[in-house]
C-alpha cells in the first residue's frame, strides 16, 4: 500500500522540470491522499537526508517557471559518488546508503525524472529492490522508447529566435555567423533550429564533416551573390577523422565537457574564405527560461501519468509519448541506446532538398542561390 512517494530531479536541468512536479503532487495528493517528498540536489538529497514535504501550497503556479524548485545535479550518482582523497578524486558506490534512507524516510516508490544518466541510475535503484518509476527528460531529445522529451520544444524555440536575430547582423555586415548549439552526442538541436532558422550549414554529431567542403560552400554562397552565411554546429559535431572537441576532461570526478567546435569552424572559415566570421555560442541559455506551452503540457502530462504508474505497481518502467498517448515503457529498454539523427531520414533529406550543406558535400551552385 502506497502512502508516501518522492520526487527527485536529476541531470542537466530543462525546462518543463516544474510541470512534471506538480503533476506528480497534485495526482498523487487529489487521486491517491498520498504524501509527497521532494529530494532536493537529486540524487545528492537522497544520500544527505534532504528531504522537502510537497504539498499544494508548494506546487501552486510552478509550472510556467524554468528550472527545478528541487534543485538538481549531474555529479550526485550514488554508484559513483565522487570523493575527494590525499590521493585525488574516487568513485565510491553509495546506492545501499541511498536505499537506507529512503526506507528511513518512509518513502514507498520514487519517481525519478531524469535523462539517460538519471534513467540509468533508477533502473538500477530498481534492481536494488526501490519502486522506482521515470519520466524522460533532456533538452536533446535522444532517449529512444519515447516521440519526445519535455525540454526540447522550448530549446529548439530559444535556438531559432537566436539564429532569427543573428540573419539580420550578418546580412548587415556581409558577415558569416556560426551558432553553436548543445548536442553531444545527437543534432536534434541543431537539425530542427537550423531548419526552422533557414541556416545554410548545419553540422551535427551523426555526420562527420568536412571543414575545407564547409569553407567552399561559404565562398560558393559569396560568388552566387549571398554575401553572408549561417552556419548552426552541434556541441558534439566531429570533424571527418577526428573526436570532439573538448572544454574539460577528469575521469575520475566523471567530467567530460564538450566545446569550442564552434570557435575552430568559424576561424577555419574567416582565414580560408576570408569573410568575416564570429561565433555565438547558446551553451546554456538554451536550458533556461519559462518553458513552451507544448512543453508545459508534455511535463504535466508525464508527471500525472508517472502517478498512476505507481498506483498501478508497475514499476522500473518510464512514462513515455507514443503518437497522442502516453504509455509505460521498461527502463531497460529506454535506457539501452540513444536516439540519434540518421543520416538518410526524411528530415535530413528534407534539409539537402533546401540546399543546406552538410559538410560532408558542397551543394550545387544553384541550390546556394536560393
Amino acid at each position: 500500500m502506497t502512502k508516501r512517494i518522492a520526487v527527485l530531479t536529476g541531470g542537466g536541468d530543462a525546462p518543463g522540470l516544474n510541470a512534471v512536479i506538480r503533476g506528480v503532487v497534485k495526482t498523487a495528493i487529489a487521486t491517491y491522499g498520498w504524501e509527497v517528498l521532494g529530494c532536493r540536489d537529486g540524487g545528492e538529497g537522497m544520500l544527505s537526508k534532504d528531504f522537502l514535504p510537497l504539498d499544494l501550497d508548494a506546487i501552486r503556479g510552478i509550472a510556467a517557471r524554468g528550472g527545478t524548485i528541487l534543485g538538481t545535479t549531474n555529479r550526485g550518482n550514488p554508484f559513483r559518488y565522487p570523493v575527494k582523497g590525499p590521493d585525488g578524486t574516487t568513485l565510491v558506490d553509495r546506492s545501499d546508503e541511498a536505499v537506507a534512507n529512503l526506507r528511513e524516510a518512509g518513502v514507498d516508490a520514487l519517481v525519478c525524472i531524469g535523462g539517460d544518466g538519471g534513467l540509468r541510475i533508477a533502473h538500477a535503484f530498481a534492481k536494488k529492490g526501490v519502486r522506482v518509476v521515470g519520466v524522460p527528460k533532456t533538452i536533446d531529445n535522444d532517449l529512444p522508447c519515447t516521440d519526445q522529451t519535455f525540454g526540447f520544444d522550448t530549446a529548439i524555440q530559444t535556438a531559432t529566435e537566436a539564429i532569427d536575430r543573428l540573419v539580420t547582423t550578418a546580412e548587415a555586415h556581409h558577415r558569416c555567423m556560426v551558432v553553436e548549439v548543445m548536442g553531444r552526442d545527437s543534432g536534434w538541436i541543431a537539425l530542427h533550429c537550423g531548419i526552422a532558422g533557414s541556416a545554410n550549414a548545419l553540422l551535427l554529431p551523426e555526420i562527420p564533416f568536412d571543414l575545407a567542403k564547409v569553407a567552399a560552400f561559404v565562398r560558393e554562397r559569396g560568388a552566387g551573390g549571398k554575401d553572408y552565411s549561417i552556419v548552426v554546429v552541434a556541441e558534439g559535431a566531429k570533424v571527418a577523422g577526428e573526436d570532439v572537441v573538448l572544454l574539460e576532461e577528469n575521469e575520475a570526478a566523471g567530467i567530460r565537457r564538450l566545446g569550442g567546435i564552434g570557435q575552430r569552424v568559424g576561424a577555419y572559415i574567416e582565414r580560408e574564405t576570408g569573410v568575416e566570421t564570429r561565433v555565438t555560442v547558446l551553451g546554456h541559455v538554451q536550458r533556461g527560461g519559462s518553458p513552451s506551452s507544448l512543453d508545459r503540457v508534455l511535463a504535466t502530462r508525464y508527471g500525472v501519468e508517472a502517478a498512476h504508474l505507481i498506483a498501478r505497481g508497475q514499476f522500473d518502467h518510464m512514462v513515455a509519448l507514443r503518437g497522442q498517448d502516453i504509455v509505460p515503457v521498461p527502463l531497460s529498454e529506454a535506457t539501452s541506446s540513444i536516439k540519434t539523427v540518421d543520416p538518410e531520414s526524411a528530415l535530413v533529406r528534407n534539409a539537402r532538398d533546401l540546399g543546406i550543406c552538410f559538410g560532408d558535400i558542397v551543394p550545387s551552385l544553384l541550390a546556394t542561390r536560393g
